[in-house]
């Protein structure tokens, strides 16, 4: 834990640096593959353990609301981001990892739900959490898009997903520090493409 040797404003300066490293392009092609989702009218599945894990149920929050704009939350005609996170249902989560096994949790769910095209957000900062590689190898085996997210070396989670982001650092508070900072620039671009606002603005003059 990185709090532990450094103060504040030296922990606040290496964030930055860790901020740096992270591949913009990775970042941006996140986006892509969440707003080409809401253009196909197809679901993004989020999913991790501990902190990962609630950082999948804030981007589901975040996904299933923040897209659309305020006035249009109530408007039944506006087209909706199909997401979920897998995190969230914790009937099914403990009736699987009791009776079948905790390497199910996810994949149990993906096999009740997903469908070639589906978007698979998995975030594990080892990249070696056995319920999350489970998931992401299904999903691969059954023509849905993984996106992995990942820290330290990446770990197994890297090798197996289609396309991911990594945070190449070995400390999970920072990673997922990281991992959530870097998405909600996603949220916000994906709202503006979505609503056409900001720098997309044009793109609705140009329609």
């Amino acid at each position: 834990m990185l709090g532990i040797d450094l103060d504040v404003s030296q922990y606040m300066a290496r964030l930055h640096e860790e901020l740096d490293k992270v591949s913009q392009d990775e970042i941006k092609l996140m986006a892509d593959l969440i707003y080409e989702a809401w253009e196909r009218e197809r679901f993004v599945f989020i999913f991790g353990n501990g902190g990962s894990g609630t950082t999948a149920s804030h981007m589901c929050e975040d996904l299933g609301k923040s897209t659309l704009r305020e006035p249009d939350l109530k408007d039944e005609s506006k087209k909706r981001l199909k997401v979920l996170s897998l995190t969230d249902n914790l009937g099914w989560i403990m009736a699987v990892g009791n009776d079948v096994g905790y390497d199910q949790i996810f994949v149990q769910q993906l096999m009740n739900f997903g469908s070639a095209g589906d978007v698979v957000v998995a975030i594990s900062g080892s990249g070696n959490s056995p319920n999350v590689l489970a998931a992401v190898d299904w999903a691969n085996r059954h023509n849905l898009k993984t996106f992995g997210m990942t820290g330290y070396g990446g770990g197994k989670l890297r090798q197996m997903q289609q396309c991911g982001l990594h945070v190449p650092l070995n400390d999970m508070g920072m990673v997922e520090s990281i991992h959530l900072c870097v998405f909600h620039w996603v949220l916000n671009d994906v709202h503006a493409r979505i609503n056409h606002a900001g720098r997309y603005a044009q793109a609705r003059t140009a329609c």
